[in-house]
């Protein structure tokens, strides 16, 4: 028998790829969760992660142990919502930022739907900064979207670095500005972007504009110019750009769960939809669809 407390901690843990950052989210102390994976390993008589002082990784098996521990938590939420009578309703606002369009957020949120088919959920799909926005402003009540690694506010879904990706063929000259594909204002990919490029004192210009992650993509494959975007959710189509390209660093990016301040009648609808999508937050990024 695996323990649900165990297999939490252990999917905050791979999810992160820190026993620090898992400990935060969880509201536990490090050695706990230390032990809960260490006692996880001993049920499961195989190594889930191998790790040393710098890195935290998943061995194989702890890949294989992704899956199922998603499962049987998924079991384990069903059962008890069935057996203790609660039904979520009324109306949840939920937001999620254009990162999340070619993943597979969709069937999260059908398995949601599925088990709590009382709740009006209304989906808005945006910018990052934008949902930030609208959440400070009351319009939403729960957000799923980029941070800034300096930015404290949310709850960490996984954590992640920006690369450089463009059409396979793409070739920059670099006597010649750098062609951006970029999110308008306030996108933080776009922020992210100019920003290391006026460190490195290269010279740019912007190829192309799309709120759309669909219209930048389309942009990209047709060789128009580059654009930053996270190194585990590349399109198909496109490929990360070479380090030869001399293009600058550009640092890493949260992705995190927001809750609205206040205290809303939506918030018990929006702790289950938090826990659904922390529970497969693999599933965003890992062979999406």
């Amino acid at each position: 028998m695996y323990d649900p407390s165990q297999l939490r901690t252990f999917l905050a843990v791979a999810q992160t790829l820190s026993f620090t950052q898992a400990a935060r989210r969880l509201g536990l102390r490090q050695s706990t969760v230390s032990q809960h994976v260490r006692r996880l390993e001993d049920t499961a008589g195989r190594q889930l992660f191998s790790r040393d002082t710098h890195s935290v990784e998943l061995t194989e098996d702890g890949e294989a142990m992704l899956g199922f521990a998603r499962r049987i938590l998924e079991a384990h939420e069903q059962a008890a919502a069935f057996f203790t009578g609660t039904r979520l309703r009324g109306r949840l606002r939920f937001g999620a930022s254009e990162d999340f369009v070619l993943t597979r957020l969709t069937e999260i949120l059908e398995g949601f739907r599925h088990d709590h088919p009382e709740v009006d959920l209304e989906l808005t799909v945006e910018l990052s900064g934008t949902l930030h926005e609208q959440l400070a402003d009351g319009k939403l009540d729960l957000v799923l979207a980029k941070r800034r690694p300096e930015d404290p506010r949310g709850e960490l879904v996984w954590h992640d670095r920006l690369v450089w990706i463009g059409a396979e063929r793409l070739r920059l000259d670099p006597e010649r500005p750098v062609p951006l594909i970029v999110y308008p204002p306030p996108g933080i990919t776009r922020a992210l972007a100019l920003e290391a490029l006026e460190r490195q004192g290269r010279a740019w210009r912007i190829a192309c504009t799309s709120g759309s992650l669909n219209g930048l993509i389309a942009a990209a494959r047709a060789g128009l110019g580059v654009m930053a975007h996270s190194r585990g959710l590349v399109p198909p189509g496109l490929v990360r750009v070479p380090d030869r390209a001399g293009l600058p660093e550009l640092g890493e990016v949260d992705f995190v769960l927001v809750h609205a301040k206040r205290h809303t009648a939506a918030k018990s609808a929006a702790d289950a939809l938090a826990t659904s999508i922390l529970a497969a937050g693999a599933r965003l990024y890992r062979g999406a669809p």
